[in-house]
């Protein structure tokens, strides 16, 4: 359904006929984290996340599964290799 409280027009999946099914009946602002990333829309009343009604839940376990403008890191831990099976493996 269309959004009538702060995404006003545009559709909503928590929009019922009652009124916004969110947990506090309205979507939460952008946090500070959020700075930079796409996914972030200026409305009459703010800005807010296109992807997610409650940024700072999203946030909340370190880094937000959506964010566009955060690159992680992958670090590999080197396992030790034992250097009898190591030697074998050569041998093939």
């Amino acid at each position: 359904m269309i959004c009538e409280t702060v995404r006003k027009g545009m559709a909503c999946p928590f929009m019922t006929a009652k009124g916004c099914g969110y947990r506090s009946g309205i979507c939460g602002e952008l946090v500070d984290q959020c700075q930079g990333c796409s996914r972030s829309v200026q409305y009459e009343s703010g800005w807010y996340c296109s992807a997610s009604p409650d940024p700072t839940a999203k946030w909340k376990a370190g880094h937000c599964n959506l964010a566009s403008h955060v690159t992680l890191q992958e670090t590999r831990s080197r396992n030790k290799i034992n250097p009898l099976k190591a030697s074998k493996r050569g041998e093939k």
